[in-house]
């Protein structure tokens, strides 16, 4: 491959790049250095990429993301300004987070092979084979790390109480199911 193909590589794949890092990262900026990281990486090697680059390219995004998250402090800093206040008469309780961002929050604590492999799988819809091609490891490791994470996301406090509304509905219409039956008989 010579580098005018990498010109229209970047041009019609940059987009569609950016989501993997974000949801990785779940910060634009973060996202925008991670996919400018992968593609400069790419463009020193590219003449040399068989087959998909665009696994390639993802493969390292998923590889750099998980030095940058080794290298990362995690630790509080020091901070001139203080928290905003809230407003009198205003509580935490009255306040419903958007789903999503539980989701994105429980996410974020899951280990970071694990949150790859569900972000390449539910999110980017790859195959069990593509995302352990990108991660470098077998199909096994990426069923069990799925398995892993998912079992991790079930029991989430943060998801929980949707999960236990969805129940509580389920069992309503299995009961209206039981009045419908014996109203019939």
């Amino acid at each position: 491959m010579d580098h005018a193909s990498f010109d229209d590589f970047v041009a019609s794949l940059s987009t569609r790049l950016l989501r993997t890092p974000y949801l990785l990262t779940h910060d634009r900026a973060l996202a925008e250095d991670l996919v400018q990281t992968a593609l400069s990486k790419a463009w020193f090697v590219w003449g040399r990429i068989e087959g998909r680059p665009e696994a390639y390219v993802r493969r390292i995004m998923v590889n750099t993301y998980a030095s940058w998250w080794r290298r990362r402090w995690n630790g509080e800093e020091a901070t001139a300004d203080l928290p905003e206040r809230r407003p009198e008469g205003h509580r935490a309780d009255d306040v419903r987070v958007d789903e999503r961002t539980d989701l994105w929050r429980a996410l974020e604590r899951l280990p970071k092979r694990q949150r790859a492999v569900v972000v390449l799988r539910f999110y980017e819809d790859l195959s069990e084979a593509e995302t352990a091609e990108i991660m470098q490891c077998s199909v096994g490791t990426v069923k069990s790390q799925a398995s892993r994470a998912l079992a991790k996301l079930r029991i989430d406090p943060s998801l929980r109480p949707a999960c236990d509304d969805e129940r509580d509905g389920e069992r309503d219409d299995e009961r209206d199911g039981e009045h419908d039956e014996e109203r019939a008989r």
